[in-house]
């Protein structure tokens, strides 16, 4: 075969396996697949969540510059009346078996871990062998934990590696996972976890830490915030933008209003309103556009109102109706795409 024939033919694979294979048209998704695609991302995000908020909690425990932390926790988590149920007492121990090791708590890490897998599970004809192993040896690591893996001289140590087999996890999904409907339906949850979370951390802060009106700017007040600031991973960012104070206002802008944090509520809802919109766009997915529109809705209260006012007007109100229109946006993502 001469070099002109040779080109030829290789001009005519190229054409017919572009024509026939690269740029064929998507396959629909499983209603099924979506599903656990967003719960897998949100469970993953939400133990990532409790280990650093159990362990920034901990510390500042320790160094009595936080108070009422646990309760605090349980709070956040709206399992008050459950644990009450369950141990009685609030104490370190106890409250730090509940969230790790209890398997009765649907909120503990190794109930998420287990929930995690499974829906990993079912994707499994979607995901790579390099996201499926790992998940598995993450939650057979954690399925393992005992009382005594959880003393408080091993908290920090393991909270450490549970937050850095999370952020593995993440990793390996944004290196292997393929960029179609299953990703997107993966962002969604990762975006709205991290939405709801932040809320719930800030109003936290707000009732159940915040120091009588004598320690407001003390050195307590400052300790507690930058508590907020490290159990949502955002200290260092906090500290480039404004490396000479942490002041209420400032932290809850920061948290609520940053367009260049990756947990803020204006960029998560950023992201997740861009991966409906394509899956509207690029997939034709109809529904999605009145989910769209809400999101759209919601950027439209946090932008037009400064801090300042959000805080004036009501914070605590503010962040409960944020939180109630994320827990509808995830119903009307339920009730689209993969209906009973």
């Amino acid at each position: 075969m001469s070099q002109s024939q040779f080109q030829a033919h290789i001009d005519t694979v190229r054409t017919s396996t572009a024509s026939s294979e690269f740029l064929r048209d998507p396959l629909p998704l499983l209603a099924r697949y979506a599903e656990s695609m967003l719960w897998l991302a949100r469970y993953m995000e939400r133990i990532e969540n409790l280990a650093r908020l159990i362990d920034v909690n901990e510390t500042f425990m320790r160094l009595r510059t936080v108070t009422n932390g646990w309760e605090a926790i349980l709070e956040m988590n709206d399992d008050s009346d459950f644990y009450a149920d369950t141990y009685g007492e609030v104490t370190n121990e106890q409250v730090i078996a509940f969230y790790i090791i209890d398997p009765r708590n649907p909120n503990s890490i190794v109930s998420m871990a287990l929930a995690a897998r499974e829906n990993a599970r079912t994707l499994r004809p979607l995901i790579s062998t390099e996201m499926w192993i790992q998940l598995n040896v993450f939650t057979n690591f954690i399925k393992g934990l005992s009382a005594r893996d959880i003393v408080i001289s091993r908290l920090s140590a393991l909270c450490k590696r549970i937050k850095q087999d999370c952020q593995t996890h993440i990793g390996i999904t944004e290196g292997t996972l393929f960029r179609d409907q299953a990703w997107l339906f993966n962002q969604l949850g990762r975006q709205l976890e991290r939405a709801d979370q932040t809320t719930r951390l800030i109003d936290i802060k707000y009732h159940a830490l915040m120091p009588g009106l004598k320690d407001v700017g003390s050195e307590i007040d400052e300790s507690q915030w930058t508590a907020v600031l490290r159990s949502a991973a955002g200290y260092h960012a906090y500290r480039r933008l404004m490396p000479n104070a942490i002041s209420p206002a400032a932290v809850v802008g920061f948290l609520l209003k940053n367009n260049g944090f990756p947990r803020s509520l204006t960029t998560c809802l950023r992201h997740t309103h861009h991966a409906l919109s394509l899956l509207r766009a690029d997939y034709g997915l109809r529904g999605a556009s009145i989910i769209v529109e809400d999101v759209e809705q919601m950027q439209n209260i946090i932008s037009g109102q400064n801090i300042e006012t959000i805080i004036l007007r009501g914070l605590h109100e503010f962040l409960s109706g944020m939180r109630e229109e994320i827990a509808n946006i995830q119903d009307e993502i339920a009730t689209t795409f993969w209906p009973l």
